[in-house]
């Protein structure tokens, strides 16, 4: 049952400090959207029984067949913490409610625009990596994004069940494993120096590393067993947090702690012996069905189980039991709340990244100190599909001021020029609404520091555009969303039936809307073919397409004579530097005069005499044509 409503959810926003706007990021099969269901468990939202198997965030058919998220998809959380919970939290809070503008994003390299999109509109991330593969490319990749845009991370190492059930591996190496993904990981963090931004590496004795098993919703940060043993070794929780990571050393003959492990059979390092090897042995007592064992271990623990879970077995017992023990959503919030940003305090100082205009001007300041009573300052990063076919939501993040229904916009394109009427339009918002995965909840207005979706201006926004006060005519716009991928694929389409070429038009646009990165180019196959099915499905009518086999694009140039052994060395070096792309290279000599003729900028008069020259040069005589 849903644990929260929509009037809660509104009366939380004016709260910019118990707001916390996050991205899900990682490689793609990493965990993520199985994790994400443990956050959206704790809301209300799914059954606790059924989270990492639902997927709430994958709301698209494809992303269920392929087992891949494709759209990056937003979800607002509500979440009643306890006074226990806060009571080390030093930051500023307004009471112990925080709202979560939760954004699950891809981990497949093609789609790493949507990627872009989620983490302009948010501040801190949930970097996840599989414990066994370690930091690969997307996750890398992703990071350097969300780095660029002084976004702030915290790590968990998921899929930990592996280690038990799967591989059986021992407690020290376990921890080497760990540690190398956390080195890893850090070792990209330390290449982004920012004094603003302060120190964004994670370190696991200091709360910001999580250790998870998303797929059977547990998980913990070392902040948990600190708090368990700190009582019973009569020590602080930060100091026992330290001894829990490190060269730490414990042995239960001597029961001292040393910093070098002493050779004794007993002695073992603090997170094997505190951590790792009390989680191995609650899961092998279930899994070996030891329920004599269990029940006085989970009385120790404070454990307490319900008398139909009691009757569970082997895999559904292990994960029960581990989801009361250790819930992730509590570790993960806790990480959350504790170590990534407010708006409030993230604005301070992203402000530079995001305006365009003077860092003087109001609404630089009003955009720095996160103003509900300043002027509207919001960035539409995506346009999400309606359930009307052609009609879009605008997605985004209001970073000053408020967008209300009913109110007037000034909208500015990627294309808007300040003192210019391109790309400008003065337009109503007809509805202000929440994003809830699959669901969207209607509010009134929606304050700075928040996620808002709105109806109404999806006619004059292609892809990304920012929005402010009609009568605000000196506003820049906020940065338009840099890309990490370009087009590098290509497919002709065209109708089967002539008379439909109307509609393949009207599908097109319709498709830019809905790819912020396409540029009527995706930058890979399965993008591609994504891309085609969109394109078919948003017609208001089916019609037949044929489509022409894909390839790599290719770009063209006619050179002199002079310069054709310079393009044939080129060619070379290029064939030694990429030996996995093919190049081909043919040079002729043209005719007198072509040459001039194709590199000058023709008059609009004579562009078809031109075109159909260039046409018949290249039947005669192909150049060079390369794939880039």
């Amino acid at each position: 049952m849903v644990k929260f409503t929509a009037e809660e959810l509104r009366a939380i926003m004016d709260k910019k400090n118990n707001i916390r706007n996050m991205s899900v990021i990682a490689h793609v099969d990493h965990g993520k959207s199985t994790l994400t269901d443990s956050l959206v468990a704790a809301a209300g939202i799914i059954a606790q029984e059924v989270a990492g198997d639902v997927r709430m965030t994958d709301t698209r058919a494809d992303e269920a067949e392929r087992g891949i998220t494709i759209k990056s998809t937003g979800i607002s959380l509500y979440y009643e913490m306890t006074a226990e919970s806060l009571k080390n939290y030093k930051g500023e809070r307004d009471g112990n409610e925080y709202l979560i503008n939760l954004i699950d994003s891809p981990g497949h390299v093609d789609f790493s625009s949507e990627v872009t999109a989620a983490l302009r509109i948010t501040d801190g991330a949930l970097v996840v990596v599989d414990c066994i593969e370690g930091v690969c490319v997307q996750t890398e990749t992703v990071l350097r994004q969300a780095l660029g845009e002084r976004i702030r991370p915290v790590l968990t190492v998921n899929k930990m069940d592996r280690c038990f059930l799967e591989l059986q591996v021992e407690g020290e190496e376990a921890y080497q494993t760990f540690s190398r993904v956390i080195e890893n990981a850090n070792v990209i963090m330390a290449t982004y120096e920012d004094k603003l931004l302060g120190d964004v590496q994670v370190y696991p004795e200091k709360g910001t590393v999580a250790f998870s098993a998303g797929l059977h919703g547990w998980a913990f940060t070392l902040t948990n067993f600190a708090k368990m043993y700190a009582s019973k070794f009569g020590v602080d929780e930060s100091k026992m947090m330290e001894r829990l990571w490190g060269e730490n050393f414990f042995d239960p003959a001597t029961k001292k702690w040393t910093t070098k492990n002493t050779g004794s059979a007993t002695c073992k390092r603090g997170f094997v012996q505190f951590c790792y090897e009390p989680i191995k042995q609650i899961i092998n007592t279930c899994m070996n069905d030891q329920k004599d064992k269990l029940w006085p271990m989970l009385q120790k623990l404070n454990v307490t189980m319900k008398a139909d879970e009691k009757e569970l077995v082997g895999k559904a017992l292990m994960k029960r039991v581990m989801q009361t023990w250790l819930p992730a959503s509590t570790a993960l919030l806790e990480m959350m709340i504790f170590h990534l940003p407010s708006p409030a305090k993230a604005q301070k100082y992203r402000v530079e990244n995001l305006y365009e205009g003077p860092l003087d001007d109001i609404y630089a300041t009003a955009i720095r100190n996160c103003d509900p009573e300043g002027p509207l300052m919001l960035y539409v990063s995506k346009m999400i599909p309606a359930s009307d076919k052609g009609r879009f939501f605008a997605f985004g993040r209001v970073f000053s001021g408020k967008v209300a229904t009913g109110m007037k916009v000034r909208i500015m394109g990627p294309n808007y020029v300040p003192g210019q009427k391109k790309d400008l339009y003065v337009k109503s918002v007809q509805r202000t609404v929440i994003w809830m995965g699959k669901k969207q909840e209607s509010v009134e207005d929606v304050p700075c520091g928040n996620t808002v979706a709105m109806v109404g201006l999806d006619q004059f926004i292609t892809k990304n555009a920012t929005l402010t006060n009609e009568k605000e005519v000196d506003a820049c716009p906020i940065r338009a969303m840099k890309f990490s991928v370009s087009p590098v694929v290509r497919v002709a389409v065209q109708c089967k039936v002539a008379s439909d070429l109307p509609k393949l038009v009207e599908g097109l646009k319709r498709l830019a809307k809905r790819f912020g990165a396409l540029d009527l180019r995706p930058p890979a196959l399965t993008w591609l073919l994504i891309c085609v099915r969109e394109c078919s499905i948003s017609m208001k009518s089916r019609i037949l397409l044929w489509l022409a086999s894909s390839g790599p694009r290719r770009r063209e140039h006619l050179l002199r004579r002079t310069c054709v052994a310079f393009a044939l060395r080129s060619v070379m070096l290029f064939f030694m530097l990429m030996p996995f792309t093919g190049v081909v290279a043919r040079s002729f000599q043209l005719p007198g005069g072509s040459s001039m003729l194709l590199s000058s900028r023709p008059s609009q008069g004579c562009w078809s005499q031109c075109t159909l020259w260039r046409s018949r040069l290249l039947r005669m005589h192909l150049v060079v044509s390369t794939v880039f």
